[in-house]
C-alpha cells in the first residue's frame, strides 16, 4: 500500500487522528427496518439521516450501519471515527507513475468542467437507490492533467479516513461514467456520505466508490482494495460479480 503524500498541516490546524479499522458488519434481520426507511415520510427521512450520521461517527462497533436512513442509503465506515473536511483544508492528489503530480483544493475541483449523471446506486449487501444523481470530475480529465505514464496499468485511491482504499485498471479509469464526485442527490457531498469528495464508480457496487477521496496514485497493477482484501470481487461490475444478479446500474 502506497502512503498518501502528506499535506503539511498549518499552524492553526490541529494533528489529524485516525480512526481504528473495524470489522465489517454483520447485516442479517434488517430488511424490515430498511422497508421502513424507504415508507418513511421525506421529513423524517432528513432527520433520520442527520441522525444516523451523527450517531454512526461516534459509534466504534459499526452498529448503526445496519439502519436504514433517509434515501435508503445506510451508513459504512471501516474505522471508529473520520476527520472532517472543507473549502479550507481539504486537499485531493495526484500522483505516482504520472509527468505532473497534482494537488487539488475544493475550489480547484469545482472550477474544473462538471459531468451530471444519474443513475441507479446498488450495494453489495443488497439496497439499492435508484434515479440517484451524482455531479464531479470525470476521473479521465484529472488523469489526463497529470500526464499518466506508458507503463501504467492501473489506478489507486486512497481516503482520509486512514484506512480504506480501491482500485481500477486504467481502462477503467478511463471510463465516461467514473466521476470524483462533489454533489449527490443536487446537493454538495456531505460528511456522512463520503464528503466533500468521493469517487463515484457507476457501472459497479458501491464499495468501489470510495469515500472521504484524498489520494489518486497511478500504478503498474491494480492493488487489490480494502474490501477486495477481505473476500470482495476486484471487478465489482454490478449483476456480474460478487455471486449476485442484481440489474445493471447502466
Amino acid at each position: 500500500m502506497n502512503p498518501e503524500r502528506a499535506e503539511k498541516p498549518e499552524a492553526s490546524e490541529p494533528p489529524e487522528e485516525r480512526g481504528t479499522p473495524i470489522g465489517r458488519r454483520v447485516l442479517l434481520g434488517t430488511l424490515g427496518l430498511g422497508a421502513l426507511g424507504v415508507l418513511a415520510a421525506p421529513t423524517l427521512q432528513r432527520g433520520l439521516e442527520g441522525f444516523l450520521g451523527s450517531a454512526a461517527e461516534k459509534d466504534p462497533t459499526g452498529l448503526t450501519g445496519l439502519l436504514p436512513n433517509g434515501g435508503g442509503f445506510r451508513y459504512y465506515s471501516v474505522t471508529s471515527s473520520v476527520p472532517h473536511k472543507n473549502a479550507a483544508n481539504y486537499r485531493l492528489t495526484v500522483d505516482g507513475l504520472v509527468d505532473t503530480p497534482k494537488t487539488y483544493t475544493l475550489d480547484d475541483l469545482r472550477a474544473l468542467p462538471q459531468t451530471r449523471m444519474v443513475k441507479d446506486v446498488q450495494c453489495v449487501t443488497g439496497w439499492r437507490v435508484p434515479d440517484t444523481p451524482f455531479e464531479g470530475v470525470r476521473l479521465s480529465r484529472l488523469l489526463d492533467a497529470a500526464g499518466v505514464r506508458a507503463k501504467s496499468g492501473a489506478v489507486r485511491f486512497t481516503c482520509f479516513d486512514g484506512a480504506y482504499s480501491e482500485s481500477l485498471t486504467l481502462d477503467q479509469a478511463r471510463r465516461s461514467d467514473i466521476l470524483v464526485a462533489l454533489r449527490m442527490q443536487d446537493k454538495d457531498i456531505g460528511h456522512n456520505h463520503g464528503g466533500p469528495v468521493r469517487l463515484y464508480v457507476a457501472p459497479m457496487y458501491f464499495y468501489k466508490s470510495a469515500k472521504w477521496l484524498s489520494g489518486i496514485t497511478v500504478t503498474e497493477d491494480v492493488r487489490p482494495g480494502y474490501w477486495e482484501e477481505r473476500g470482495y470481487d476486484v471487478d465489482a461490475w454490478v449483476g456480474r460479480s460478487n455471486g449476485r444478479d442484481d440489474d445493471p446500474t447502466t
